[in-house]
């Protein structure tokens, strides 16, 4: 596998070029034109030059309008943002009451996150929600023939993964090159999990705990295979879905490959 070509970004988690993967026909993704990401809501200048300079055209926020809300994406100027989240409820579920209760389970039940993490997984692929707001990335894809696109949830791994996984897939890129840059976002975030376990410990969180929060800061083949399998099993494999789900026809599919593969 081509190695992932990471971003030097000071504020921004998990930022990577999708660029230099082979796909169809053996022609390799473009470089400077699609950038997965983090949440981009405390960039420094420096980065957005980088930014600016590397071609940024648009940005789309795949988080939750609460989370948007909650830490809105730096503005950078000359760049258009568009809102297009995966999923409508946000990852709180809601106020700090369930919160404490999802946290009481959490000290309790190992397994609690991993289960949870899952059930957003197969969410991510079936709700009718998440399946309009693809299609409507690989429209903005396709109405951009120059410049960079970012597309970014919070931490650049789970709704951003499944994005980018549907995206090579189109680009004709090899599951198991598609897996390997989707688990690749456990590396980038070693550091982001070790310092929120450092800061579980402080305040006296269990192993439990610690277990659970660990998962949740984590991609894994289990949680790529349940959308797989979903897909696999409800609408008969990724070409199904993509086709009569996603509404990716073969003009858009041909302009896609198009735009993004080099010649």
């Amino acid at each position: 596998m081509v190695k992932p070509v990471v971003l030097p970004l000071e504020k921004v988690r998990n930022p990577r070029d999708l660029g230099g993967y082979v796909g169809y026909q053996g022609r390799k993704v473009k470089m400077h034109r699609l950038i997965r990401s983090g949440k981009i809501s405390n960039i420094t200048s420096k980065d957005e030059k980088f930014l600016l300079d590397y071609g940024l055209t648009k940005i789309i926020d795949l988080r939750s309008p609460h989370e948007c809300d909650k830490m809105p994406d730096s503005e950078i100027p000359g760049v258009e943002h568009l809102d297009i989240s995966i999923a409508k409820d946000d990852n709180t579920n809601g106020g700090k009451k369930d919160l404490d209760k999802v946290f009481a389970t959490y000290r309790k039940d190992q397994y609690a996150g991993f289960r949870m993490m899952c059930d957003r997984y197969r969410s991510h692929v079936v709700k009718e929600h998440a399946q309009n707001s693809l299609h409507q990335i690989l429209e903005v894809l396709a109405n951009t023939e120059d410049g960079a696109v970012l597309y970014h949830c919070s931490e650049g791994k789970d709704r951003t993964g499944i994005v980018t996984v549907m995206i090579l897939y189109i680009l004709g890129v090899d599951m198991e090159t598609i897996r390997q840059d989707y688990l690749y976002s456990n590396y980038m975030l070693n550091d982001y999990r070790a310092k929120r376990d450092r800061a579980i410990t402080e305040k006296g969180g269990n192993l439990c705990l610690r277990a659970n929060m660990r998962i949740l800061g984590s991609v894994s083949d289990a949680f790529l295979d349940t959308s797989l399998i979903a897909i696999e099993k409800e609408f008969g494999g990724i070409d199904n879905y993509l086709r009569e789900k996603i509404g990716l026809t073969p003009q858009l599919q041909d302009a896609l490959r198009e735009l993004y593969l080099e010649d």
